[in-house]
């Protein structure tokens, strides 16, 4: 099981190996955590996304962190073509744990996936989201983030 670790406040403040943009599925970054990862990490990780092109919901892609504290940026595609519902959570934190083990990653951070812009429920997508992490490798350390207080306590309840 994944060492898990829960964090409040500005996912792009975290350092490590990499964190995760709760992404679209044509890697466009809005507003939201894309938004802050896009102002933050400048913008050498928009055009990395624009050579990658789209990807499916429910699948991830990685680029370099820009400007940020870390060396990756994974892009985990809960919405776009489709709603983000708790399935297409399910399938991108899945295919980010799995885009980080083939690059070595071994500390990364997740924000709550489809909890903003995809207006999903805070603790069903702490639950699914902690059920995917605990089954990645013990080699790998995960920090949870809630952007607010309220967000970190229920991913707390959650764990």
């Amino acid at each position: 099981m994944a060492r898990i670790k829960v964090a409040q406040g500005d996912i792009t403040t975290y350092e490590g190996d990499a964190i995760v943009n709760a992404a679209n599925n044509y890697l466009k970054l809005g507003a939201g955590v894309a938004g802050a990862i896009a102002r933050r990490g400048g913008p050498s990780i928009q055009a990395e996304c624009d050579r990658i092109g789209r990807i499916e919901v429910g699948e991830a892609a990685l680029t370099g962190a820009g400007n940020l504290p870390v060396r990756y940026v994974i892009h985990a595609a809960v919405l776009g073509d489709q709603p983000a519902s708790l399935e297409t959570v399910r399938a991108a934190t899945r295919a980010a744990l799995e885009l980080a083990q083939r690059h070595g990653i071994r500390t990364l951070a997740f924000p709550l996936l489809g909890t903003g812009v995809g207006g999903l429920e805070v603790e069903a997508v702490a639950r699914v989201m902690l059920e995917e992490i605990k089954a990645a490798p013990d080699t790998l350390e995960v920090t949870l983030y809630g952007y607010t207080e309220a967000d970190a306590e229920a991913i707390r309840k959650a764990l």
